[in-house]
């Protein structure tokens, strides 16, 4: 480790393959947390770089639970976090209504760390299942569409990785990285970052990882996703090339709303507006996650334009299959319960 420690104090990078090796020695047994503390200090005062990025999550990708099946044409909606918004939880209401324009969705995401609410305890909250086998996950995400993952069951070894980012309350690479380390391998993904300097470096991470297409957005107020505040850029990668891009709510024909309008609470007052947009209730909620799964059904391929996205959000919403791929996930993972680890 001492190696690692020294080669950051000089401010020297590191090349991918030297990353991968590193964060592999740190997810071991012998790195200390004083030890884990000062890699990720010396990193964020250094400055990361794309391949550094690409190496921590390639080292997090090789030390997580197995999944074998290969999905075609599978997307993950996630963020970064971090924006102090206070929101309810968008992009997992979102996946929802992307799973049932048919687009297959694995979701990754966590409980509440700079929340108030994450995307599994809003989720725990409506009856999923949150500690399921790989296998009894790949049926479902190949049954039904959608699947959930749990980051803390997903990545065993980051225990002590996450108990030092806690207590440093200063923001790392670790901050920002968990929606590259989604184990399945994937073929497109929306990505929300609450740092718009971080749109072509997460984007560029994206090309390495070997997405077929991916936006990297930031949204008005520096959301990290699309905001019906006011501007929001966005970085799309297609056919490996990166372009940067702006629009606002009128661009994509819907109205604007304030951020303070989608502010969210706990569990259960999350769950209850995820509910609502579900079945249909209009007002700002729904308006947002229709402009969030816009966007990732116009990711994936589906549509040609945001727009044109959030025209099939909306018939996915009223036609209620959003609704129905809800109903779907909590019966079908809690059919799995005893497989649970």
């Amino acid at each position: 480790m001492k190696h690692y420690l020294l080669q950051l104090a000089e401010k020297q990078s590191f090349s991918e393959q030297q990353m991968e090796e590193a964060v592999d020695f740190i997810l071991g047994e012998e790195v200390s947390e004083s030890e884990i503390a000062a890699f990720l200090m010396g990193l964020k005062s250094k400055g990361e770089t794309v391949d550094e990025i690409a190496g921590i999550v390639r080292a997090m990708k090789g030390n997580t639970l197995r999944f074998n099946q290969k999905f075609p044409n599978v997307l993950d909606n996630c963020g970064t976090g971090g924006d102090g918004s206070s929101s309810f939880n968008v992009s997992t209401t979102s996946a929802f209504v992307i799973a049932g324009a048919g687009i297959p969705v694995a979701k990754h995401g966590n409980r509440s760390i700079s929340s108030k609410t994450g995307s599994a305890d809003v989720l725990e909250y409506l009856g999923v299942n949150l500690n399921l086998s790989s296998e009894r996950t790949e049926e479902i995400l190949h049954e039904i569409g959608i699947a959930f993952l749990f980051a803390p069951h997903v990545h065993p070894k980051l225990k002590k990785v996450m108990t030092v980012r806690k207590a440093l309350k200063i923001p790392t690479v670790f901050n920002y990285i968990g929606p590259l380390t989604n184990p399945i391998e994937l073929d497109y993904q929306l990505l929300g970052v609450s740092r718009r300097d971080l749109l072509n470096v997460f984007a560029e991470v994206l090309k390495k990882l070997g997405r077929k297409r991916a936006v990297v957005i930031n949204g008005a107020g520096f959301m990290d996703e699309a905001s019906l505040q006011g501007e929001n850029h966005y970085t799309l990668l297609e056919d490996g090339i990166i372009t940067n891009h702006i629009f606002t709510p009128e661009d994509v024909n819907l109205p604007q709303y304030n951020n303070s309008e989608i502010r969210g609470g706990d569990s259960i007052e999350n769950g209850e507006i995820l509910l609502k947009v579900l079945k249909g209730e209009k007002g700002a909620p729904r308006d947002t996650v229709l402009l969030n799964a816009g966007i990732g059904i116009y990711t994936a391929g589906k549509a040609s334009s945001i727009a044109q996205g959030i025209d099939l959000a909306k018939q996915v919403i009223d036609s209620g299959a959003a609704y129905a791929k809800l109903k779907a996930l909590i019966e079908k993972s809690k059919k799995g319960q005893k497989e649970a680890i």
